[in-house]
C-alpha cells in the first residue's frame, strides 16, 4: 500500500443490525473525503449502528477525526452510534491529545464492541 492510501471493507452483522467498517492505511487530508462518502452511503442505506475497526489505521489527521465526529453525530441523531475498535497505540495517542478518547467508546475487539449496542 502506498502512503496516504485508505482501504475500506464493509461487513454487515445482520443478526446484530451492525455494520462493521474495516479500515487500513491513512485517514488524512488525502483520504477523508472518500471515507466521508462511504459513511454518507451507509447512512442513506439506513445503517446507524457502526463499528469502525481501526486496527490497521496507521495515522489519523484532524480531517479524519472530523469525519469520525460528524458520523457519530449523525448516527446518534438517528438512534445509533459509531464505536471504534482496535485503535492502534499511535492513533490512540492522537485521540488522547485531542480528547477523543472521552468522545468515543473504544473497544479492543468486536465482541466487546457489540456489547455497547
Amino acid at each position: 500500500m502506498a502512503a496516504n492510501e485508505l482501504t475500506i471493507e464493509r461487513e454487515v452483522l445482520t443478526d446484530k443490525g451492525v455494520l462493521v467498517l474495516h479500515l487500513t492505511g491513512y485517514l488524512d487530508a488525502h483520504t477523508f473525503d472518500r471515507f466521508e462518502g462511504s459513511l454518507i452511503d451507509i447512512f442513506e442505506e439506513g445503517h446507524t449502528k457502526i463499528v469502525i475497526d481501526m486496527g490497521h489505521v496507521e495515522y489519523v489527521s484532524s480531517a479524519g477525526t472530523g469525519v469520525l465526529i460528524g458520523a457519530q453525530s449523525v448516527a446518534r441523531r438517528e438512534g445509533g452510534d459509531v464505536i471504534l475498535m482496535g485503535v492502534t497505540p499511535d492513533v490512540r495517542e492522537i485521540f488522547d491529545l485531542l480528547g477523543l478518547t472521552h468522545t468515543f467508546q473504544i473497544f479492543d475487539d468486536i465482541s466487546a464492541a457489540l456489547t455497547a449496542f
